[in-house]
């Protein structure tokens, strides 16, 4: 039985021909998410804004009262609500600022979701609690900051690692990746405004570690054919390596994106932006291990001299001794 191959043997596939104008649109959806992020912002969840979340679903109406929600709850006095679509119509989160002297007495949170839920179900027979978040400020701004050296951490010892392990210009061009990945990520992130949470930083760091994985295959390639053909031009060397790892490449995509498709369409809600982050993550992570950490060795000054040992002073004379005899 003849196996099946989604990349024939023989492919040569001209990538780095395109590599100016793909890192232009690269270039230009990396800008146009930092400035959607800076804009219009991230829709922060309770793990790093503090305060409390409800989530309601209205079982048997397709579209939440919103506006009818909001202004039942900001009568109660705990101030004005935020009150943001998820998933389906009829599907809400009610985001509030906790009550003052909270900190100190969890009672007083406590009371706040209780008569606010006992408010929409008096009001809504159809409405189900579907969960109550609470984080004071300060355990915010504690996860809020140790989210962020994660991430730091993380790209800054990918590239550290692979520098060690190759070139400098390796490091250097794993790390650009890394930074393309979650800026185009967050850019979606901003664009749709979906809950910004710990699942998405999670979400992140997953994304790091694939996207290293991929980058490093195409890398190991790359080395191996720099000290396989030493006089091949560095274009046609780099589209060698991509297409000889091209049939890896896309097998584990695939593999990969048929189960988050599945998650996407089937999954439950709560972690519908953990999938989308993700599933959003393989396809960007795959185009830049092609189109970010291969083009950019061109411009780094990379080639096949670049793995010759450099001969001592020592040495040198060493081997001049031996060609005079």
């Amino acid at each position: 039985m003849k196996l099946l191959k989604l990349v024939p043997d023989h492919t040569n596939i001209h990538f780095l021909k395109w590599r100016v104008p793909f890192y232009i649109v690269s270039m230009l959806l990396m800008v146009a998410s930092l400035t959607l992020v800076m804009t219009r912002g991230l829709n922060l969840g309770v793990d790093f804004v503090g305060g409390q979340m409800i989530r309601v679903t209205f079982e048997r109406s397709p579209e939440a009262p919103v506006a009818e929600l909001r202004d039942q709850v900001f009568k109660l006095g705990y101030g004005e609500p935020i009150i943001q679509r998820y998933g389906k119509p009829n599907e809400i989160s009610i985001r509030m600022k906790l009550p003052e002297g909270s900190d100190h007495d969890s009672a007083l949170s406590d009371k706040m979701a209780r008569t606010i839920t006992a408010t929409i179900k008096s009001t809504h027979p159809d409405a189900r609690i579907d969960g109550v978040d609470s984080v004071s400020g300060k355990v915010s701004k504690e996860l809020g900051w140790d989210a962020f050296k994660a991430l730091g951490f993380a790209a800054l010892a990918v590239a550290a690692y692979i520098w060690i392990r190759f070139e400098w210009q390796f490091g250097i061009g794993a790390l650009l990746s890394l930074v393309h990945d979650v800026t185009l990520t967050l850019g979606m992130f901003a664009l749709t405004q979906m809950e910004f949470d710990l699942n998405i930083v999670a979400a992140l760091l997953t994304l790091i570690g694939y996207s290293l994985n991929d980058t490093i295959v195409v890398y190991d390639r790359i080395r191996e054919n720099l000290k396989k053909y030493r006089k091949m031009p560095m274009p046609e060397l780099l589209d060698l390596s991509v297409n000889e790892t091209l049939a890896r490449t896309i097998v584990t995509s695939l593999s990969m994106l048929i189960t988050l498709v599945a998650l996407l369409l089937l999954g439950p809600d709560v972690i519908f932006g953990f999938t989308a982050a993700i599933t959003l993550g393989i396809f960007v992570g795959t185009y830049s291990s092609i189109y970010m950490a291969a083009p950019i060795l061109i411009w780094l000054k990379v080639n096949p001299k670049s793995f010759i040992p450099s001969e001592s002073a020592l040495d040198k004379q060493d081997r001049i001794a031996r060609e005079g005899v």
